[in-house]
């Protein structure tokens, strides 16, 4: 009697066992395959909606037939510090052309975004990404980071790093809707 209860402890402690490896793996596996999915130039750019600091709504998809310039970018990054500049004045020269600037911080406090955007005088959106989901669908690391999405909503370039005047021109012509 004592034998057979012993049997069905072991025989119950493996099922539930496996199924426990089961379950983590399935939830594994589920977890890291998103975190995975790395976009690439052609991939069509993940929509999403983020308000500026005016408290505008912006969603990416409502951009389509411009080129938009997706840069994401923290106040503490030295190297999106010193770009701004070089994107807002490209930017004023390009806006009524078909091209739009989305600058999308990621999850700083609004007053330290809006300080930053007062102090440098910068005349295009700033999106707030609080909860930083956008940054995970976009899988951004490190800052700054530039995706150039063309007319047709498709990835045309990412460029981590920071940009020159030159470049950031470049960049904007590449987008240009024709």
């Amino acid at each position: 009697m004592e034998n057979k209860k012993k049997k069905r402890f072991y025989m119950r402690l493996t099922l539930l066992t496996l199924m426990v490896g089961v379950i983590v793996f399935t939830i594994y596996t589920n977890l890291s395959k998103s975190k995975n999915e790395v976009l690439q130039v052609g991939d069509t750019a993940p929509d999403f909606v983020l308000i500026d600091m005016n408290g505008e709504s912006h969603k990416l998809s409502d951009y389509r037939g411009q080129g938009v310039f997706l840069n994401f970018w923290g106040t503490w990054c030295k190297p999106c510090e010193r770009e701004f500049p070089l994107m807002d004045k490209q930017y004023k020269k390009v806006k009524d052309n078909g091209l739009q600037i989305l600058a999308v911080n990621i999850g700083e406090s609004d007053f330290k975004v809006q300080k930053y955007i007062d102090r440098k005088g910068l005349s295009f959106p700033v999106l707030i990404d609080k909860n930083k989901s956008v940054m995970e669908t976009y899988n951004i690391n490190p800052l700054p980071t530039t995706f150039l999405v063309n007319p047709e909503g498709k990835i045309e370039k990412i460029i981590t790093g920071e940009m020159s005047e030159e470049s950031i021109k470049r960049y904007m012509e590449q987008i240009m809707p024709s």
